[in-house]
């Protein structure tokens, strides 16, 4: 992995950061299809979700575009398995992170593709289907909505998923093309 990606994700307090093998990428309709279940209650509700984000083959077609990526995540230690103040908080907190690394990632590839976790979150209530999406160079749409089983994701990039019983990690990357790199001058103190 590219050292500068991997200081940039470090430093918006990602708990882990991986390379990205592009080509490990693989979609599965399965995952899609547990979007359209709608347990999370934003499937049809959000520009960054099913339907709103893409056909399975649009959405596989849009990441091969791009050559490298990284994988960040974020994990928490939870009192219990149903301590969900404390699991949406550290979904919260992940998507700050991650928003924040996106506009880091973005002054050096403007075209970058980032995926989180869950619905995008940049605004609420989201303007789907009525409206045009407000901001969408700031939308992240998940990586199960892109139809990927993070789990596998991981696995395949040598990042581990599963830190022990009590802590919950929530995964995200970015996608970018080592070709549209943009040089950034050292600023001269």
């Amino acid at each position: 992995m590219d050292e500068t990606m991997r200081l940039l994700a470090e430093g918006c307090g990602f708990s882990a950061v991986a390379g990205l093998d592009s080509g490990s990428i693989v979609v599965r309709e399965e995952v899609r299809a547990a979007c359209a279940a709608n347990k999370c209650g934003a499937y049809g509700l959000n520009w960054a979700c099913p339907p709103a984000c893409g056909s399975l083959e649009d959405c596989a077609a849009k990441m091969r575009a791009f050559s490298s990526g990284v994988l960040v995540q974020s994990s928490s230690a939870l009192r219990d398995s149903f301590d969900y103040p404390a699991m949406e908080e550290a979904g919260r907190r992940h998507n700050r992170r991650l928003r924040r690394f996106a506009e880091k990632l973005k002054a050096l590839h403007p075209r970058a593709l980032v995926l989180g976790a869950g619905p995008c979150t940049v605004c609420r209530p989201c303007t789907y289907p009525s409206l045009p999406c407000r901001f969408p160079d700031k939308m992240a749409s998940s990586l199960e909505a892109q139809g990927i089983v993070v789990s596998e994701l991981c696995l395949a990039n040598n990042l581990p998923y599963y830190y022990g019983p009590g802590i919950l990690t929530y995964t995200g990357c970015a996608l970018f093309s080592a070709n549209i790199f943009r040089m950034v001058k050292p600023s001269v103190a």
